[in-house]
């Protein structure tokens, strides 16, 4: 009996060491596991469970979900705060594709007239197009240049996915969702639509950074104010954000938080990284989604909510706001900061009171006084386009104007 005993416990630690052996194995497989660099696929699934609320921090990118408690919680990591605001350079990027150069370049005019604070500027842009930026940015005078500065990108996607993400919606569109991810040394960045107009200085939205809660990564404005006229609400065949979904035109984000967030997501139980979410996600919905890029980040914030910071709507005042009747009751209270003119109204009849703002900023000369060759000329246009319900509402879009012209004399 005593020699079966000794038999017995001799097997049981022989088996035990050898399951040691075996697990310090898998965890140096796991530590191993490879996440490949931007341009190139991602590898590599983190399978901690979307309801694990616990502080905890992954070593590796393997499959087997290895975590390391820490003594903090994630949402104190001092590498996800937001940087101290003694940077006074705002970061602004723009994505032009196609016949959108003239439109870029009126934007851009907006944000260094109104700023008293720098700017640098990311433009993302075609190849044939790149040129002719800078020779437009170099010819604007010394003065004004010293205001900015400009880096002129390739418009860059995952390279065995990049005729798919090209095509989303509107050529290059789909580009923004992957700025965190190629300008990895940009802490926090502002993203607007080609048919963005400034109406006051750019360093003021730039100071909503300061405003997130910890959990906080980025901001963005509702799609509709009335859930009546919401497309959302109303259309949508996917998960989308809040009551009437948000609009992406003017996107705030902090990227550090963006980069190291493991988001929720009802693909898997798992928590994914930005990296890992955005290619599934299109498989998932790309037969149910009908605004590309936008619809992905309600979906992703649908999931994530405590993520967003939703700003008011005076921060992307589109046509929605005023052609069935004045509803951002923000922009009437103070006006419109962040004009946004999308279906086309710059470039048609339809709204002529968003192409009037549009094309009173195109014709001003640098140097010309701001109240005089602007304001002034732009309030006369203003007074032919009041039979139209935006029209009706046009003093909005001069009421910050007038100040923002005024600060900068």
């Amino acid at each position: 009996m005593r020699c079966f005993l000794h038999a017995f416990l001799l097997s049981a630690v022989f088996t035990f060491c050898s399951l040691l052996y075996v697990f310090s194995k898998l965890v140096s497989t796991f530590e191993d596991g490879e996440v490949k660099e931007w341009g190139v696929s991602w590898q590599g699934n983190r399978h901690r469970s979307s309801h694990d609320t616990g502080h905890l921090l992954r070593k590796g990118p393997g499959p087997s979900g290895l975590r390391y408690r820490k003594d903090e919680p994630d949402r104190e990591r001092s590498g996800s705060e937001v940087k101290k605001l003694n940077d006074e350079t705002s970061h602004l990027a723009v994505v032009a594709c196609g016949p959108r150069l003239e439109e870029t370049l009126i934007m851009v005019k907006s944000a260094v007239l109104f700023s008293k604070k720098p700017l640098h500027i990311y433009i993302f842009a075609e190849d044939d197009l790149h040129d002719s930026f800078k020779t437009a940015l170099d010819s604007w005078p010394a003065t004004v240049r010293t205001k900015f500065k400009f880096k002129i990108h390739a418009i860059t996607y995952p390279e065995e996915n990049a005729s798919e993400w090209k095509k989303l919606f509107k050529p290059c569109a789909s580009q923004r969702l992957f700025l965190p991810l190629i300008l990895k040394e940009v802490d926090s960045l502002l993203y607007v639509d080609t048919d963005i107009l400034f109406l006051r200085p750019v360093e003021d939205i730039w100071a909503l950074l300061s405003q997130f809660t910890p959990d906080q990564l980025a901001a963005m404005a509702p799609e509709h104010e009335e859930p009546r006229i919401g497309w959302y609400n109303r259309f949508a065949r996917h998960p989308y954000y809040g009551i009437t979904g948000i609009n992406s035109g003017v996107m705030l984000m902090n990227m550090t938080r963006l980069r190291e967030k493991f988001f929720k997501n009802d693909m898997t139980t798992a928590v994914l990284k930005w990296e890992e979410i955005l290619m599934p996600l299109l498989q998932k919905y790309k037969l149910n989604i009908t605004w590309g890029d936008q619809d992905l980040l309600n979906i992703i914030f649908h999931h994530n909510p405590e993520s967003l910071y939703v700003f008011p709507c005076q921060w992307n005042y589109r046509p929605d706001h005023c052609m069935y009747g004045s509803n951002c009751h923000q922009a009437e209270e103070e006006g419109v900061f962040i004009l946004h003119g999308n279906r086309g109204v710059y470039h048609n009849d339809k709204q002529p009171a968003f192409r009037a703002v549009y094309e009173a900023i195109q014709k001003y000369n640098f140097g010309e006084d701001l109240e005089t060759a602007l304001l002034d000329s732009l309030e006369a246009s203003l007074q032919t386009t009041t039979d139209t319900y935006c029209g009706r509402s046009s003093h909005l879009f001069t009421k910050r104007l007038k100040q923002s012209a005024i600060s900068v004399q």
